[in-house]
């Protein structure tokens, strides 16, 4: 059983920090120890500039163990290829269609995602240029921290201290109050008869989306990219479940074939 000061490991351990390209080994091991205050162990890098280092150890300052036990992987996608959510955490920028989150709206809803079995990222970018759009297409939402706007420069450590606290305090109330519902209009938990579909699982669907929607000639001389980003927002809000995956999927399959049919690239089906 739970104390009110120990999280429920279960959702603990599906929740996993991803530092993109970081390139200040510094700044790998300030985040270890910001993580390791907020008991969060797992962490993930996406092609660190320089890894190992002196310096990640020195400013890891008793959170070895964290850097010891890092994933080490070569892209984003790689990163977060289980993951039932991707948080990724921005400056306010225009250039992605992304739902916004508060700090403390993202940690509930992360919560909720691990709680019901999900496996769950926040992910940070590089100190000077943060994520690149192709990073911040592969995520589900984006996090911005209310900072000063007239000094808004936030070190990455310290981006991951605020959001591994906002957790922190989110696990210690679910685990002291289970019955409360969360703040913040969260939608009540479904008991789930399948898994939640994977960041793999809905990416390849989002790729046969487009496939078909090219197939059928959705776009009709429209710009494919911007009816992607609306759909991709419509089905991850609908927090699609394997099962439903695979249906969606037999679905653009069919409509694929018919258009395939339709257009002569392929030859109907004989009449029975």
């Amino acid at each position: 059983m739970s104390s009110a000061s120990t999280p429920p490991s279960s959702a603990v351990d599906r929740l996993r920090i991803v530092l993109v390209g970081t390139q200040h080994p510094g700044n790998i091991g300030s985040a270890a120890r910001a993580m390791k205050t907020m008991g969060l162990s797992r962490l993930v890098l996406v092609a660190p500039e320089r890894f190992p280092h002196p310096d990640a150890i020195a400013l890891a300052a008793g959170a070895v163990d964290v850097l010891e036990a890092a994933v080490r992987v070569d892209t984003l996608a790689e990163a977060v290829a289980d993951c039932r959510l991707v948080l990724g955490c921005t400056a306010r920028s225009r250039r992605i269609a992304l739902e916004e989150l508060h700090p403390r709206v993202a940690a509930l809803r992360g919560i909720e995602a691990a709680e019901a079995g999900g496996e769950v990222a926040l992910v940070f970018g590089r100190e000077r240029t943060g994520l690149e759009n192709e990073e911040l297409q592969l995520c589900h939402a984006a996090v911005h921290i209310p900072a000063n706007p007239e000094y808004s420069s936030l070190n990455l450590a310290a981006a991951v201290q605020v959001l591994a606290y906002e957790l922190r305090v989110g696990l210690l109330k679910d685990a002291a109050t289970p019955a409360e519902a969360p703040p913040g209009g969260l939608r009540q938990r479904e008991v789930r008869s399948e898994p939640p579909a994977t960041h793999t699982e809905l990416e390849g669907f989002f790729s046969q989306l487009a496939d078909t929607l090219d197939a059928i000639d959705f776009h009709k001389g429209r710009t494919p990219a911007a009816a992607m980003r609306k759909f991709r927002r419509l089905f991850l809000r609908a927090d699609l479940d394997a099962r439903d995956v695979r249906l969606l999927r037999g679905l653009l399959a069919d409509a694929k074939r018919m258009a395939d049919i339709a257009e002569g690239r392929i030859s109907p089906p004989p009449r029975v």
